[in-house]
């Protein structure tokens, strides 16, 4: 074998090794890739029982039926379709009805969708409690937290007279004032 031919071969074999071990690695992650649907697209790809995806949409106001042992079961909508989603545990804090919801889990025979996990939507608008209070608590909260962009108050407007808004700098004081205080 000359130098050329055992350098092909190698080569040859390298290449071979690597289109196996990708192979392995796609055939593993293809089981355990979830894909997001919403009901229209259930309804239009005929997605089979037991077929694992994410279902997302809306609460369908006054679908919400509470059942015994944590059993819920709702509707998601997305304006064209619905879907009937059975779940068993807690539901999110966030979860209501005309809410936003992602559900993962399989669809069984009747064309119930079985959810093992329920997420609830929100907005770039959230704010947790407890930060609010905080806020609220220390004097940086400002009305339009909380808020769609669109719904501040107009850059114009007075605020009620006797009203201090803090500024940057206030704040900042504040926070040398108590990170002080924190240290003696």
């Amino acid at each position: 074998m000359t130098r050329k031919q055992r350098r092909l071969t190698i080569i040859g074999g390298a290449l071979f090794v690597l289109a196996v071990a990708a192979g392995l690695v796609l055939n593993a992650l293809r089981d355990s890739i979830v894909f997001f649907s919403t009901p229209t697209m259930v309804a239009e790809k005929h997605i089979g029982p037991g077929k694992r995806f994410r279902l997302g949409g809306l609460v369908q106001p006054g679908s919400l039926k509470r059942g015994d042992d944590l059993a819920v079961s709702f509707e998601v909508a997305d304006g064209g379709a619905k879907l009937p989603v059975a779940y068993k545990g807690i539901l999110p804090d966030l979860f209501r009805e005309g809410q936003g919801v992602v559900a993962e889990g399989a669809l069984d025979a009747s064309g119930v969708f079985k959810a093992d996990t329920v997420l609830a939507k929100h907005d770039e608008t959230y704010m947790p409690k407890e930060v609010a209070d905080s806020l609220k608590k220390q004097g940086h909260w400002k009305d339009d937290y909380g808020k769609p962009q669109g719904a501040a108050k107009p850059a114009g407007a007075a605020t009620p007279a006797g009203a201090a808004t803090p500024s940057p700098v206030s704040m900042r004081e504040g926070a040398d004032k108590s990170a002080a205080g924190a240290t003696q």
